[in-house]
């Protein structure tokens, strides 16, 4: 086998298979420590180290979707202080059936205005968890482009020349 075979390796990722670079421990050393105490400290230090990495990778994400959590909890909050705003003012049908006849017939227009009042209040509600969704959407659609174009940019899909010849060296 030609030690260019070597540095690279099959990889099956849940159907999906590709070749990717060897990867390789580094080999003990005299200035590497042989203490099991020492190694486990080196091994969380890579640990801490490639979840910070992670941690940065991802923060953009991450303070987008807070700032989506925060805005839809705001918007619940808003909903529901309209709504027990409306419950206050909206009268009672359980107090006295006389009370809504004569306010159905004296006051129409003002059933009619809270109705209308509700009715913007859930369609203000709706185009924000409207435009909530298109946000979310838009990430969406931009984190699938990127995964799709991190595949795109591999290295064997430079030429189909070159795709065949690594194909066939298997």
């Amino acid at each position: 086998m030609d030690p260019a075979s070597d540095e690279w390796e099959l990889c099956n990722d849940d159907g999906f298979i590709y070749k990717r670079k060897k990867r390789r421990l580094a080999e003990p050393s005299a200035s590497q420590p042989t203490d099991p105490e020492e190694e486990e400290r080196h091994r969380k230090e890579r640990k801490r180290k490639a979840l910070l990495k992670l941690k940065k990778h991802y923060q953009k994400e991450i303070s987008q979707w807070e700032l989506l959590s925060s805005t839809l909890h705001a918007m619940q909050e808003k909903t529901q202080d309209k709504r027990l705003q409306n419950v206050e003012e909206t009268p009672s049908f359980l107090d006295s059936a006389s009370n809504l006849v004569e306010e159905t017939e004296t006051g129409c227009g003002s059933v009619v205005d809270e109705l209308l009042l509700q009715v913007e209040a859930q369609e203000a509600i709706i185009h924000d968890v409207s435009n909530l969704c298109d946000v979310a959407e838009a990430m969406c659609n931009a984190q699938e482009e990127q995964l799709n174009q991190s595949f795109v940019n591999l290295p064997v899909w430079s030429s189909p020349r070159e795709l065949m010849a690594s194909l066939c060296d298997n």
